[in-house]
């Protein structure tokens, strides 16, 4: 899983969540950099105008799906009013059965974060006593404990929502800011908080949403932005390293094919290349080579479509924060319906789809890094980039790492969506599978800036085994970034560290930001 960046020491600025939807800058603020949420007026007057609705059909005989009876497939039994008390909270305890490892806390605050612009939307029916219960306890950075398995997608994230529901009614576990577990009612009251007791329709409206497939894909497009920039430039540094041509980036040739991720991946590559002695001292006649390989010359197009299809999911992630999921929902004109919209397809089908690219991505960088290695392929450079081949093994093993790594991306990239298995007798017979979609493109998201690391950690070894050639002075810049914690060419050293510090540095921003300081922005 990515790691969480370290906590900023001064409080960022409130997140205000209103009766629109939030965007995604928002979202990552919350769950990554515990930026604190308030409710705008408008958000609360909603709220209550929704929540008058709901307490009138809580007099009405007329059973109500949600207001006065049962859940799922138990939605034939009218609940009398002295127990619907009861009803709420044993419906948020017994959907809290989630187990496993824990979900991460920036995954667990950004499912938080975008429950509460549900209700805020004035569409499920809550009171603003809820609302503002579960903007405290985000702002107190008070992190519900929840557990990896529970989800199906369909109905909402139910197990990880109920969990988050059930601390708010001050029971469960939940983690303080500084990471103690306490259990949920002391957490609270020791944050000046008080548990809810859930009233009609309440306990459902907190647990049936897409939110905590839709907050890791949130995550995952701000992540992949960074990532396939960064795969630019672990391309062009290979092509420089292994003697290859820029000339087939050329904007008039991407033209032909005009797909626009594609445009955009040549161009940062021309940029990266620019001005480079390596590149130019083999572009006169005397260089015999006709083509480079196609994960040299092909990168652009590779790259392009993942962007294409980032770009797809980016639009499914907006459209979602725009959605007030939920089921029943209260209408505009006070009606109060059921609905499919909690089925999580849409966010399923692009999560599935993110896996796929991340897999190819790294696929193409591995077989790049692959190149550096071999003698045969390498154009001059030492088998493994090794110092003293024989004795030592150079890079040999990184690549072992990075194949490790593709193989278990091509797994993560087999789809979940397509895997349905009914449940509640019958009642939900076709689920989504959004929630497991959302937890291996996390992992494929890691392991796709691990196997760029390796491949950026090789190629900056292999540019400067080209001296006295210098490299573009983008390419510089990064390996400049790179020894800032890694040395240069040598014998053989524990290689594991040295991995880590250049993942580091692509999670941090430092390789990208090395590159912008010389061109500016990237596309």
């Amino acid at each position: 899983m990515s790691t969480e960046p370290s906590r900023r020491s001064a409080r960022p600025e409130a997140v205000v969540v209103g009766v629109g939807p939030v965007s995604m800058a928002d979202v990552v603020r919350v769950a990554r950099d515990d930026a604190p949420v308030t409710v705008s007026p408008e958000a609360l007057a909603a709220v209550a105008e929704s929540r008058e609705r709901i307490e009138a059909l809580a007099q009405d005989p007329k059973p109500v799906y949600g207001v006065s009876t049962g859940f799922g497939a138990l939605a034939t039994r009218h609940i009398p009013p002295e127990s619907r008390v009861h009803l709420q909270r044993s419906l948020i305890r017994s959907h809290a059965a989630g187990t496993g490892d824990e979900v991460e806390r920036e995954v667990v605050r950004a499912l938080m974060l975008l429950r509460l612009s549900t209700l805020a939307t004035g569409r499920t029916g809550v009171r603003v006593e809820v609302v503002r219960a579960y903007a405290a306890m985000l702002s107190a950075g008070l992190t519900p404990v929840v557990y990896e398995y529970g989800s199906l997608g369909c109905s909402g994230d139910l197990a990880p929502l109920a969990h988050v529901a059930l601390a708010l009614i001050g029971e469960g576990t939940v983690r303080t800011p500084d990471g103690t577990a306490l259990p949920a009612e002391e957490a609270l009251r020791a944050h000046g908080l008080t548990p809810v007791v859930l009233a009609e329709k309440e306990g459902l409206a907190l647990i049936n949403g897409t939110d905590g497939m839709l907050g890791q894909l949130v995550l995952a497009l701000h992540d992949l932005r960074r990532l396939l920039q960064t795969a630019d430039i672990a391309a062009a540094m290979s092509v420089e390293g292994q003697l290859g041509t820029d000339r087939v980036f050329a904007a008039d040739l991407q033209e032909l094919r005009p797909h626009p991720g594609q445009a955009l991946a040549a161009a940062n590559m021309r940029r990266v290349l620019a001005d480079s002695a390596i590149v130019a001292s083999h572009r006169g006649p005397e260089c015999t080579r006709v083509q480079d390989a196609y994960s040299l010359r092909c990168a652009p197009q590779v790259a392009g479509a993942a962007r294409d299809t980032v770009e797809h999911a980016r639009t499914v992630a907006e459209r979602e924060l725009a959605s007030a999921v939920d089921n029943p929902v209260v209408t505009r004109d006070g009606r109060v319906e059921s609905n499919g919209n909690f089925h999580g397809a849409p966010v399923a089908y692009v999560l599935d789809f993110l896996a796929i690219v991340t897999a190819d991505v790294a696929g193409i960088s591995e077989r790049r890094t692959d190149r550096f290695l071999d003698v045969a392929r390498n154009h001059g450079l030492n088998p493994f980039l090794a110092e003293d081949p024989g004795v030592d093994s150079g890079h040999m093993i990184a690549q072992y790492t990075q194949a490790a790594i593709v193989s278990e991306l091509k797994r993560l990239a087999n789809p979940a969506s397509t895997d349905s298995i009914p449940s509640s007798a019958m009642q939900e017979d076709h689920v989504s599978m959004g929630w497991s979609a959302a937890r291996k493109l996390r992992r494929s998201v890691d392991g796709l800036t691990r196997v760029l690391a390796i491949e950026i950690l090789t190629a900056a070894r292999a540019v400067e085994l080209r001296a006295p050639l210098e490299p573009a002075p983008a390419t510089a810049a990064v390996i400049a970034a790179v020894r800032e914690t890694v040395p240069g060419p040598g014998p053989d050293r524990y290689l594991a560290p040295e991995i880590e510090a250049v993942v580091a540095a692509i999670r941090s921003g430092r390789v990208l930001e090395a590159v912008e300081d010389v061109l500016g922005p990237l596309s």
